[in-house]
């Protein structure tokens, strides 16, 4: 039988519970506060946005008459909305350029008025006993799936890499997804994040090893320059890619799968942004780069590169494969992520897209 409720409060509503010292936020079974001030800005940010959270569980028990509100889960939620509206912090440039630095007390009229309007989906226990609350609790913390790789750095960071490889991967996710780079089931676990952290690396960096994406999100944290720099690169070439293949054509091509798109994108980005720079390529001279790069005609060298590709892998191949070609058929069969492979790769998609 359900032994709750579920209500909406507003954010106003906690903030009077709380000054009438009528909610609880610290029960002793309940993990300490340990947000940092990017965790807190972040919160502050979705609220500003208007998107939603994740619902609040609260205990409801009636004490001298009046209903005292106990947090089981979210209190770190709450704290963090509290500790703003007492101006303690700001939201950074990196969540929210709009209100940064602003403090609360500094909102206009109207904005303090959106935010203590704001809504609040709660599951409201009553009069439960401490047993009952901690059996609640691990329940709740019994069901979390565990996180992937992408998912835990997603936890862990909330500067300016974490926030604008989200910020990619969730801009281009349909495109990826019409192109069949990735599934429903990839994007449900952030595989378009994982993507946009990995070729926003690049960018940065240089090509790198796909274990190298955990370095990303640790030294690019408040690295707000270079990654601002890179996520505008990010967007030009996404959009030369869709001069050259619309979804469709793209997920007929070979540049459908994940690592020769990956390799793709960034011999794009070399031609027309000069990034990554590839040793390889150091002592060349790209003629057809930048303002001369031709998206119609590297859609003809892509399209006969791929076609080449499945002439030179299919079964029924009598012939001699080209000695340039076997390197590239095989760091490309084997869907290889490692730095050498990933260079070879890409600057195979150059050479043969300056050779058309």
């Amino acid at each position: 039988m359900k032994k709750f409720d579920t209500r909406t409060y507003s954010v106003s509503d906690f903030a009077e519970w709380h000054s009438s010292g009528l909610l609880s936020l610290s029960p002793a079974f309940q993990r300490r506060a340990v947000w940092t001030t990017k965790a807190k800005s972040y919160l502050i940010d979705t609220i500003l946005r208007g998107k939603p959270m994740p619902k609040v569980l609260i205990t409801q028990s009636l004490v001298d008459g009046r209903n005292l509100r106990t947090v089981v889960d979210g209190q770190q939620r709450l704290r963090s909305i509290l500790e703003f509206m007492s101006d303690n912090f700001t939201v950074s440039r990196t969540h929210n350029p709009q209100f940064a630095g602003i403090k609360y007390s500094e909102l206009e009229d109207f904005e303090r008025d959106e935010f203590l309007q704001y809504e609040i989906g709660v599951d409201v226990l009553f009069n439960t006993e401490l047993n009952e609350l901690l059996d609640i609790f691990a329940r709740l913390n019994t069901y979390s799936v565990k996180l992937n790789s992408t998912e835990l750095l997603n936890a862990n960071y909330l500067g300016s890499f974490k926030t604008s490889a989200h910020e990619m991967g969730h801009k281009y996710a349909e495109f990826w997804k019409e192109a069949g780079i990735f599934s429903d089931a990839q994007l449900a676990r952030m595989g378009e994040v994982e993507l946009a952290a990995d070729l926003l690396g690049a960018l940065i960096r240089g090509i790198s090893s796909k274990k190298q994406i955990p370095s990303f999100y640790r030294e690019y944290d408040d690295a707000e320059f270079e990654v601002d720099q890179a996520v505008e690169i990010f967007d030009e070439t996404m959009t030369v890619i869709s001069k050259i293949f619309n979804a469709e054509d793209l997920r007929g091509s070979n540049f459908a799968r994940i690592h020769l798109f990956y390799s793709a994108f960034l011999a794009v980005s070399h031609l027309t942004e000069g990034v990554p720079r590839l040793p390889a390529l150091h002592a060349k001279t790209v003629t057809n780069s930048g303002k001369n790069f031709s998206p119609s005609r590297a859609r003809v060298a892509l399209d006969d590169m791929s076609a080449q590709f499945d002439v030179y892998t299919s079964k029924d191949w009598q012939g001699i494969t080209p000695l340039e070609w076997q390197e590239f058929i095989q760091g490309s069969r084997r869907a290889t992520t490692d730095q050498l492979v990933r260079e070879q790769r890409t600057t195979f998609i150059v050479e043969y897209i300056i050779g058309h």
